[in-house]
């Protein structure tokens, strides 16, 4: 995004992670599913976990605040709207 002029913030979500509060204002304003901002990686299954364990935003919220490590990333926001930017070109969508 620098290329393009636009400035950003970056946010280390593992040494500042989102509170109950910040994962509740960031579903609300995410263009993607919920259960979307869980990624399904080795600790998703190690952990024992199924798409069932993050089907509801109560059940993502619940689930990130305990493990931020299995927030899907990088999360774009921008003028009240958020996006996981996965690809990266689909950050242009909030451009």
């Amino acid at each position: 995004m620098a290329e393009r002029g636009v400035e950003f913030d970056v946010v280390h979500y593992l040494k500042e992670p989102l509170d109950r509060a910040g994962l509740e204002a960031l579903l609300a304003i995410l263009d993607n599913e919920p259960s979307e901002l869980v990624r399904r990686d080795k600790l998703f299954s190690d952990l024992g976990l199924t798409d069932e364990d993050a089907a509801t935003p109560a059940q993502v919220v619940e689930l990130l605040a305990a493990r931020p490590r299995l927030m899907q990333r990088p999360v774009v926001v921008r003028g009240g709207r958020a996006i996981i930017a996965r690809p990266p070109k689909t950050v242009l969508e909030l451009l």
